[in-house]
């Protein structure tokens, strides 16, 4: 399966560069997986296509301030680090920009104390593929606060503009620290509108899975099966598994919402082959594109996402690429906004 199959073009103006006032004034694009069909609406009107025992899944991960920008302690050359998953005491896997001057031993300083001391200092002690470090700190008292003091949202790429208010990038049911981007998704929900589905009956669940790797590396293989994912940490408690469980024998609907949401379930899912879902955590690099046969997931809220991405290769094997395809030429010529502060789709 060919990587251009799913390339599309999109004018830069359609990129969501700051995010709406209102969380749930976005647009939504709804798609009828079986038959197509395409509606427009505003994302409140999500209401109207949920049912009473449906379950929305949500992805509870709340994002690190994994930005840190800091200067070679020999030579003074700025650089910068994300911070992607810790990976033992005080070690963590990062993406370094620019690479080529971080080679295995370079000292890294981040933050002045006020007396020409560093309040943070890493080290490289691996280099990986890609501009992937790994980086050993050293600091003194709480490495979270430290995080908090110096560093920046990782804001993707194609977001130029400054985040006024952290918070909005942050899901409103954001718990557990680890993530090093937001899942995009479940940005669009206020309490008020959670409070309200649960009010109709919907039901609400959460997974955890800390966002990483994957998400900040664009696909360079020209077929898709060639393609492999990075794993990402996630975890499912025992009370959670209970809400799914008992949906899914009620025949009541599993609604993701996003796709780490997604790859959490059909992880869980396979781990169980079947048989009712328990309490687990652990790594999953599930790569999903056309052909993959759904297991737990009936319908999934998403964002628009970026050409040949593995994320439009999720949203396609749950509708179908060319339905995908259509919906996406018909978003862009409506001029819906794109990407982490863009509008929603709907797949049912």
């Amino acid at each position: 399966m060919n990587v251009d199959w799913f390339d599309f073009h999109l004018p830069e103006e359609l990129i969501a560069q700051t995010p709406l006032a209102d969380r749930t004034a976005s647009r939504l694009l709804a798609l009828n997986k079986r038959t197509g069909e395409i509606g427009h609406h505003r994302f409140t009107d999500l209401e109207n296509y949920l049912r009473e025992g449906d379950v929305l899944v949500l992805n509870d991960t709340r994002v690190i301030p994994a930005r840190l920008m800091g200067m070679k302690s020999d030579t003074g050359a700025k650089v910068e680090l994300l911070l992607l998953k810790q990976i033992g005491e005080k070690r963590w896997e990062a993406l370094a920009k620019p690479a080529k001057k971080l080679k295995i031993g370079s000292s890294i300083a981040f933050g002045d104390d006020g007396k020409g001391n560093a309040l943070l200092r890493g080290v490289v002690e691996e280099e990986g593929e890609m501009g992937g470090r790994t980086i050993r700190f050293e600091y003194d008292g709480i490495f979270q606060e430290l995080l908090d003091r110096l560093g920046e949202m990782p804001l993707p790429p194609y977001i130029k503009e400054r985040l006024e208010e952290r918070e909005r990038y942050q899901t409103v049911y954001s718990k557990h620290a680890g993530s090093a981007a937001a899942p995009t998704a479940g940005l669009h929900f206020t309490e008020a509108f959670l409070q309200k589905l649960q009010s109709k009956g919907v039901k609400l669940a959460y997974v955890t899975l800390h966002v990483g790797l994957g998400t900040f590396r664009p696909m360079s293989v020209e077929h898709v099966e060639d393609h492999e994912m990075h794993a990402e940490y996630y975890e499912l408690d025992e009370q959670n598994a209970a809400i799914i469980n008992e949906a899914k024998r009620s025949g009541a609907r599993i609604i993701a919402v996003g796709t780490t949401s997604s790859r959490t379930l059909e992880t869980v899912a396979a781990r169980f082959e079947g048989k009712p879902i328990e309490a687990c955590s652990g790594w999953t690099s599930i790569f999903i594109y056309p052909g993959y046969a759904f297991k737990l997931v009936d319908a999934l809220l998403t964002n628009f996402h970026l050409p040949k991405s593995t994320l439009v290769m999720l949203v396609s094997a749950l509708a179908g690429r060319d339905r995908v395809m259509r919906a996406y030429e018909e978003a862009i010529a409506r001029e819906y906004r794109f990407f982490s502060f863009g509008d929603a789709m709907f797949i049912y």
